[in-house]
């Protein structure tokens, strides 16, 4: 049975950060790269939906020594919460953006003249260097300099007193396949760039390419710096890091019952009607969790719901703000009939009730994503617990 005292009071649903899990999570991959390589612990999209200003503190006293947002936003943010630790947004953002950065002293990543010498002027400006990562472009064909023109590049911009490169790095597209030949080609040229770089006299900063597939599956890739996302939040990227790594869920969803009744057989439920009650003592509760608060409507009549347990399947549209259960407590049906729901019981939507668990896994097969989009849409509106 879920404990009822963790709901928020403004509203019977929320998420649930176990933070001692993510602890255990960050000391283990802490343990894996060693004292001698950096762990950058990446907390963009709010920490992928676990509130990236409660998360770094706790990441961070785990052995985080750096972390890594997607946008200036969310960089500023973390300043304004009083974090101190190094911050790098890991694309390079507009260059309107560089009073922000130098202000909050935010790293960006860097791949065009044009910003990074605006950059620098900022800095310079204002008494200060401003220290960057350069993104090299090795076959993923998102973001970064050619690998092959990196060394042209630096000469462009090296001149000016107001930058100073704090790190190198490259993004895997295939870190999740094991043996992967597209892996290896980019891991050459990201290899060749380094190593014309250093040839050249620059100073490359912190060299990083390792993602969280790539941090567990290739220890020979770790260099000065790997950056982990999804597994700090207890998510395996793919089947092969699951027997190399244990990690625990950090996040849970959960719901109280708002309503319970018996509707009449026939009754329709929800927009649309989508499911009429087949039969007698089948109970029909609400809870307050919809897709406005990342429960996909593509999910209606297709998932199920803990209840102290049990599972119970959901049914009608899923609503922007709620949405409805079935509970079949018709001994003559079941060896294990579900006991009958009342207003205030506890609903586990993601997450472990007894025997049983609902992952962000399995919400994400249904929906054909990934657990990522899963975890990031349940972060938006939905209140935190912390405990």
């Amino acid at each position: 049975m879920v404990a009822q005292k963790r709901c928020p009071d403004t509203r019977w649903s929320w998420v649930e950060i176990d933070t001692r899990a993510l602890r255990r999570n960050v000391r283990a991959f802490k343990d894996l790269v060693g004292d001698r390589v950096e762990l950058m612990a990446v907390v963009k999209a709010d920490a992928y939906g676990h509130g990236a200003e409660r998360c770094v503190p706790i990441m961070h006293a785990a052995g985080a020594g750096q972390f890594a947002v997607a946008t200036v936003g969310e960089g500023v943010r973390l300043r304004e919460a009083g974090i101190g630790y190094p911050i790098l947004v890991l694309s390079e953002p507009p260059v309107e953006s560089v009073e922000t950065l130098v202000e909050h002293d935010i790293m960006p990543a860097v791949f065009t003249a044009r910003f990074a010498l605006a950059y620098g002027e900022c800095a310079a400006s204002h008494g200060k260097v401003g220290r960057y990562h350069l993104a090299v472009e090795t076959g993923m064909d998102r973001i970064g300099v050619p690998w092959d023109e990196v060394v042209a590049f630096r000469q462009q911009i090296d001149f000016h007193r107001g930058l100073e490169c704090a790190g190198t790095f490259t993004h895997f597209a295939t870190a999740d396949m094991v043996e992967d030949w597209d892996f290896e080609l980019q891991l050459k040229h990201f290899d060749e760039a380094i190593s014309a770089l250093h040839e050249a006299g620059f100073d490359t900063g912190l060299v990083h390419c390792d993602n969280t597939p790539a941090t567990v599956i290739r220890p020979d890739t770790h260099m000065g710096m790997c950056r982990v996302g999804l597994g700090l939040y207890g998510l395996h990227p793919c089947d092969a890091t699951a027997p190399r790594i244990q990690l625990e869920p950090v996040m849970s969803v959960r719901a109280r019952v708002v309503r319970a009744i018996y509707p009449e057989i026939g009754a329709g439920v929800g927009y649309g009607m989508t499911y009429r009650v087949p039969r007698r003592n089948i109970q029909v509760a609400t809870i307050p969790v919809g897709y406005a608060d990342g429960l996909a409507r593509e999910l209606s009549n297709r998932m199920e719901v803990l209840v102290d347990g049990t599972r119970c399947r959901q049914v009608g549209n899923i609503c922007m703000d709620a949405c409805m259960f079935a509970v079949d407590v018709n001994p003559a049906r079941s060896m294990n009939p579900a006991h009958p729901v009342s207003a205030g019981d506890v609903v586990t939507i993601i997450g472990r009730d007894g025997d049983d668990e609902i992952t962000l896994d399995d919400m994400a097969e249904m929906r054909g994503t990934i657990s990522y989009e899963v975890a990031c849409d349940f972060g938006m509106r939905l209140e935190k617990v912390y405990v």
